[in-house]
């Protein structure tokens, strides 16, 4: 019996570092880069802290897609662009501080919900691919993003401002200025707690989305996406219009990117045009998988721990680099094959776990099948 107790104690332990490689990985690759890295524990605490308020709210934006069934949103770069332009067009009427953050989420609105029904669409077609598909798409949009700033912006869609117009008179500057709105949400009721600045209306901001994302969940709406994400069919006998849950859940995403990428660059003070979004889709999904999430099932709290060691590690690996071998470049390139690397392991983990239930699923209809054919044959002798 006691044998028996520890095996099964065995078994779980086993189980619970299989469904929790990646959290542990990094828990033990800050372990070791936090003492070699130098830095005192307030400026550590400040930094998290920091990018905590700048990164959480675009990084719950990739739940709702997630509960659809439709895996992890590398599209979500299409919201992102949605809120550069939007904040473009601020800074060209030079509407500053909290009332241009709120100018800036309104104009995003109609953008986002445009590119969300596009990519949505193209989605609903490709079923079973979506996340490679989405990756795609937020490539292709690129191209188009920057065939509108770079052209059009200027010549056909008035800009007024010189400042951040191209010396040709048409086309979008590398860099736009954001200072006069810099950190305006995360300086407003801030609070400083032994010299770690906390900026609280930020997080009551993403305190509502997750209550929003609580909610949501227990709606009808929230319900039929949760019975998509599970089995499609069965979600469609029920009489769920599966690819009209399957294009809000892409909107509602595309949406929230879009306000996540304007707090995001309102605490970075600066537009950087091309280049702003190109990554923050990988990082955001490497955070993820960081916090323990999977490409079919994430959770709030995935995403505040995931927050927490994947930019703990990008905070101290250049300087624990720097310290392990002269070089700070090492720790650059290590964070990021840990971005890339993450999002590899999880994937073929995801992969690997489906196999291994699919085997399940036949050992046991085998089984079932046998004994069925067994009580035919005695049935039979009788």
């Amino acid at each position: 019996m006691e044998s028996s107790e520890k095996k099964n104690l065995g078994t779980a332990i086993l189980e619970f570092i299989r469904n929790n490689i990646v959290p542990i990985m990094f828990i033990v690759i800050c372990f070791f880069c936090i003492p070699l890295s130098g830095f005192s524990p307030s400026y550590l605490i400040n930094e998290i802290v920091t990018r905590m308020g700048r990164n959480i709210f675009l990084i719950l934006c990739l739940l709702i897609p997630i509960m659809a069934g439709m895996g992890l949103n590398f599209a979500m770069t299409l919201g992102a662009m949605a809120g550069e332009i939007a904040l473009i067009f601020v800074s060209d009427l030079q509407i500053w501080g909290i009332p241009g953050v709120i100018l800036a989420m309104i104009f995003s609105i109609p953008f986002s919900i445009l590119l969300g029904l596009l990519c949505g669409s193209i989605l609903n077609r490709a079923k079973g691919r979506e996340m490679i598909t989405s990756y795609i798409i937020s490539f292709f949009l690129n191209g188009l993003y920057q065939l509108v700033v770079l052209f059009m912006m200027g010549s056909i869609i008035p800009i007024r401002h010189f400042s951040i117009k191209l010396p040709r008179g048409y086309g979008i500057r590398n860099t736009v200025s954001l200072l006069n709105m810099r950190q305006c949400l995360d300086n407003l009721l801030a609070v400083y707690i032994r010299g770690v600045k906390i900026p609280v209306l930020t997080f009551l901001i993403i305190g509502l989305l997750c209550l929003f994302i609580i909610w949501f969940r227990k709606t009808k709406l929230g319900q039929d996406m949760r019975a998509v994400g599970q089995d499609m069919q069965v979600a469609r006998d029920a009489g769920i219009n599966v690819e009209h849950t399957r294009l809000i859940s892409i909107v509602i995403s595309t949406v929230m990117a879009g306000f996540g990428m304007i707090i995001y660059l309102q605490n970075m003070g600066n537009l950087s045009t091309y280049s702003s979004h190109s990554q923050i889709g990988m990082f955001c999904i490497a955070a993820l998988l960081v916090g323990g999430a999977s490409v079919d099932k994430a959770s709030i709290g995935n995403v505040f721990l995931g927050v927490i060691l994947f930019h703990t590690m990008f905070i101290v690996a250049p300087s624990a680099g720097a310290a392990i071998t002269g070089d700070s470049m090492i720790g650059e390139y290590f964070r990021v094959f840990c971005s890339y690397g993450v999002i590899t392991i999880a994937l073929v983990m995801y992969e690997s776990k489906k196999r291994r239930s699919r085997s399940r699923s036949a050992q046991e209809l085998a089984r079932a099948a046998a004994r069925e054919t067994e009580s035919a044959g005695k049935a039979a002798v009788k």
